[in-house]
């Protein structure tokens, strides 16, 4: 949850470079932060409760300087958001300083441990424990008359930790060094000349490097000045590729946005694009996924398939569910990741196992991933994050080329998503026969389409949008209602309005009105409805039918009914107060154009609130702690 940046190398001014890593990882955490840097007269340390810039209030007052260091930008876990529970955090002596990403699970039984030998802690946290250990390890073997190096005291720490945890370490006692280790929530480093990284995530670090090495669990990196070295946690030497990151350290800005998250919906005509480059030819309709340890005859084989994924990827999963079904027509569970191993679920040779993650590192996807593979399943992994855990562990990769993806409410990575999934499910439906070659070439064509479509969306809606903010905004609650392939994309608006505008926003199939959310309707209720056709479909045109009578259900009790419609519906325009009109497409596809609108509605809601749209209060991007 945390991001973590640190560096080592021949630059004097070492504060701002680990200042500008933090700011652009600040989505990973904003309770509190802090830097330690190493310099000739031993650890500085500067921390504040409270965003990044109240660090660098108080580091403008209290100037630091050195030639390495680490810093943190915390989401809590353990311990209030207080500059005493901010890290970095010291041992005893304050020669050892660590940031920490994670949660240790047996730190309560460590610290009594530490606390029954004379340690003193002073902070609330998990953290604070180890790097007392590391101390205890290294007054251990100075009281045998031996010397350790941090990295020897930080392996034989580590291997006392229970719990997910990814720690940079710095000394006073070995300067120009940061150890890091993996076990759970993810860490990359970054190789320059004559200097080089580590951090949370890739943003932190892409403007030194685009060189990185992507640590697994159970990896060690020791960096100094003129190198990396990678071992185990036995010390043992490792070897990991050297990846070319591609992403244009400039994808990373606002690009003159107001937020990331604006700027992250205006991309996704690009973001679709991309997820689609050299995996289609428009002249047979044929989808090319490489990135596959899987046999033709191996997917011909699968009986079901289970998905597992998180927050806005399980609502791109439950879509995706409708589309293997209809094109390859193989049963689709879909399970909450947090939920999937606590239920032994049934899984094997013949089941397939698909994973949902936009960072690749979230930690209840990469446990339901480890527990297919247990059961004997093959994993594909759709993910975001190129070299991320959850791909280095799969038998295939597709990747969504979104590039980075800021604001903590998801958008391109969730349109991204819905593509990668349209094209895995049409890919399985080629090789298993079961959609012919004309409704392949017409889906591709359709698929090719849609980057425009979105941009015409984007054109036309976003006024549109921003004028219905100014009349809703003052709405305590708000409901979405969607049908069939429709109904998750429902869900996934009201998450988006609810997570940033902080509006009580729920998702309902349109069919469950009379169930009970008809009670909620009055003259003050929103009522979102997703009302999309595809004219040449005809359980869609039965679906769209259906739901006018939904939509008649609303306007009876007064409710105020905001329609997501197709250009041209003139019949929903009688029945409804606003309509946010999107061009027609396919009934697969539609689910893609579908949440534009409903993006930019909760993105202009929040921001007529007053709200902190990229960093909304309690949440953090990548969830690598369950």
């Amino acid at each position: 949850m945390c991001g973590i940046v640190g560096y080592v190398g021949n630059r004097k001014e070492v504060v701002p470079i680990i200042i500008e890593g933090l700011r652009r990882l600040e989505y990973r955490g904003y309770d509190s932060a802090g830097i330690a840097v190493g310099n000739g007269h031993g650890l500085e340390l500067r921390r504040a409760p409270g965003k990044l810039k109240n660090l660098e209030d108080v580091i403008r007052e209290r100037p630091i300087e050195g030639s390495w260091g680490v810093g943190h930008t915390r989401w809590a876990t353990h311990g209030r958001p207080t500059e005493e529970n901010a890290h970095p955090h010291r041992d005893c002596s304050g020669r050892i300083v660590v940031v920490h990403n994670g949660i240790v699970e047996n730190y309560l039984a460590l610290r009594h441990e530490l606390a029954s030998e004379g340690h003193q802690f002073v902070t609330e946290t998990d953290t604070e424990v180890i790097a007392h250990l590391i101390e205890q390890q290294l007054k251990s073997a100075a009281e045998s008359g031996k010397t350790l190096s941090l990295e020897d005291a930080v392996r034989r720490a580590v291997r006392r930790l229970t719990g997910a945890f990814a720690i940079s370490v710095i000394s006073a006692g070995e300067p120009n060094k940061i150890v890091a280790a993996r076990n759970g929530p993810p860490a990359v480093v970054g190789v320059g000349e004559g200097e080089n990284f580590v951090a949370s995530d890739v943003p932190g670090i892409l403007h030194y490097t685009r060189n990185l090495y992507f640590l697994a669990d159970g990896d060690m990196a020791i960096l100094t000045p003129s190198g990396v070295t990678l071992t185990d946690f036995d010390g043992h030497l490792i070897e990991r590729p050297l990846q070319r990151i591609q992403w244009d350290p400039i994808q990373a800005e606002k690009g003159g946005y107001k937020h990331f998250m604006l700027k992250e919906i205006f991309e996704q005509p690009r973001a679709i694009r991309d997820t689609t480059l050299g995996r289609i030819s428009l002249d047979t309709g044929r989808v090319f996924l490489a990135e596959m340890e899987i046999s033709d005859e191996e997917f011909r084989d699968i009986e079901k398939i289970n998905i597992a994924a998180c927050g806005t990827s399980w609502h791109a999963a439950t879509a995706g569910k409708f589309m293997i079904e209809r094109l390859a027509r193989i049963p689709v569970e879909v399970d909450y990741a947090s939920e999937f191993r606590y239920r032994d679920p049934i899984a094997g040779r013949n089941t397939l196992g698909l994973l949902i993650t936009q960072s690749g590192e979230t930690a209840d996807t990469l446990a339901a991933q480890r527990e297919m593979i247990a059961k004997g399943s093959k994993t594909v992994a759709i993910c975001n994050v190129v070299g991320a855990m959850i791909a280095r562990e799969a038998h295939g990769t597709i990747y969504t080329h979104a590039g980075p993806e800021i604001g903590v409410a998801s958008t391109k990575a969730f349109t991204s998503q819905l593509v990668a999934l349209f094209l895995f499910a049409l890919h399985l439906a080629q090789v298993r026969g079961s959609v012919s070659e004309d409704e392949s070439r017409t889906l591709v064509e359709a698929l090719s389409l849609l980057p425009g479509k979105v941009r015409e969306i984007l054109h036309t809606c976003d006024s549109e949008c921003e004028a219905l903010a100014r009349r809703y905004s003052g709405a305590r609650d708000a409901l979405f209602l969607g049908r069939g392939i429709h109904y998750p994309i429902a869900l996934e608006g009201a998450l988006k309005l609810k997570e940033i505008s902080y509006i009580h926003a729920e998702g309902y199939p349109a069919g469950e009105m009379k169930h009970g959310p008809n009670a909620l309707i009055d003259e003050t209720l929103p009522v979102i409805v997703l009302a999309t056709k595809d004219e040449h479909n005809r359980d869609s045109v039965l679906r769209y039918e259906k739901t006018l009578s939904n939509i008649q259900e609303v306007t009876a009790r007064s409710g105020k009914v905001i329609a997501v419609a197709i250009e041209g519906d003139t019949a929903i325009r009688q029945l409804v107060d606003h309509v946010l009109c999107i061009p027609a497409a396919p009934e697969l596809l539609l689910p893609i154009l579908d949440v534009i609108p409903l993006q930019l509605l909760a993105y202009h809601i929040a921001v007529r609130r007053g709200c902190d749209v990229d960093q909304p209060r309690n949440l953090a991007k990548s969830v690598t702690v369950e």
